[in-house]
């Protein structure tokens, strides 16, 4: 179903009991709702849960935002490293208030939320923005956003600023390297990778959505302060191996929050492969249960 948040149409799948604690799912950059395999959203709604995943603005069958242009991301790296301020066509804060409006949309007062990588970025908004509707928090693979943290490893940095090829094939090839490269030499199973690719490129081919959300995660400031004042259940969970986000600042964040509990995931790099899907469903619901 599609549902008006913010000012964007924004695509959203529920699976479970409706009348069942809502939990929301939000993922990360260039990804759509769908890299929250439907096995996986499974394990929460048998924990009790509703569950609902949805495409941010400009990727997927939400939005797209075409009329802003499309930013040059190169000259942007220095300047979001030295921690500068600059110009974007939307930031991550805008995207928090596109999650806290699927609420709406949905006539939901609150939530736990759980977001993965930009995700995790977006879910420490809404947590930071609307406390009082974020039920509990549990952020994967994600940071604070502090520029003191250790820089992605160069080789899987790179990979992210590469243009994916048009040819569908070639396309395919393509997301299988950048994924392999985000994995830091973990296991990866390349026939369900293609599957899930042929699966979104279905859905929709655009890349140039994603360029707009990777500016939005490079003008995105430190949230350091701010998530010392949160008191909702927090969770951090965070692979050893993930030479993208690196593990110091999964450390960071749950250093940050008062009470927050991390979980540090062996063989798991920036991704979600099926072999973490129980750990991580179980911490999801264990923080929840904390809830009042």
């Amino acid at each position: 179903m599609r549902v008006r948040s913010n000012g964007v149409d924004i695509e959203v799948e529920s699976f479970g009991d409706p009348a069942a604690p809502p939990v929301l799912l939000v993922m990360g950059l260039t990804m759509q709702m769908v890299a929250w395999d439907e096995a996986f959203c499974a394990l929460l709604v048998d924990r009790g849960y509703r569950v609902l995943r949805f495409d941010n603005r400009d990727i997927g069958l939400s939005s797209r935002l075409s009329h802003l242009g499309v930013p040059r991301i190169a000259p942007l790296l220095p300047k979001s490293a030295l921690g500068m301020r600059i110009r974007v066509p939307y930031t991550v804060a805008d995207m928090a208030q596109d999650a806290l409006g699927v609420l709406d949309a949905l006539d939901l007062p609150g939530a736990h939320i759980v977001g993965a990588s930009m995700g995790g970025m977006i879910a420490q908004r809404c947590a930071i923005a609307a406390p009082e509707r974020v039920l509990s928090l549990t952020s994967i693979m994600s940071t604070t956003g502090s520029r003191r943290l250790p820089l992605p490893n160069p080789r899987a940095l790179s990979m992210l600023l590469k243009r994916p090829p048009r040819e569908p094939a070639a396309r395919e090839a393509f997301a299988v390297e950048v994924y392999t490269a985000l994995q830091g030499g973990t296991a990866v199973d390349v026939d369900r990778l293609r599957a899930r690719h042929r699966i979104s490129f279905a859905r929709a081919s655009d890349t140039e959505g994603g360029v707009r959300q990777f500016a939005a995660v490079l003008a995105e400031g430190d949230r350091t302060k701010a998530l010392r004042q949160l008191t909702m259940p927090v969770a951090v969970a965070h692979g050893r191996q993930d030479p993208l986000v690196r593990p110091a600042a999964g450390h960071a964040t749950a250093a940050a929050i008062p009470d927050a509990e991390l979980l540090l995931l062996d063989q798991m790099g920036h991704g979600l492969p099926p072999r973490v899907w129980a750990p991580l469903a179980d911490l999801i619901d264990r923080t929840a249960r904390r809830a009042p």
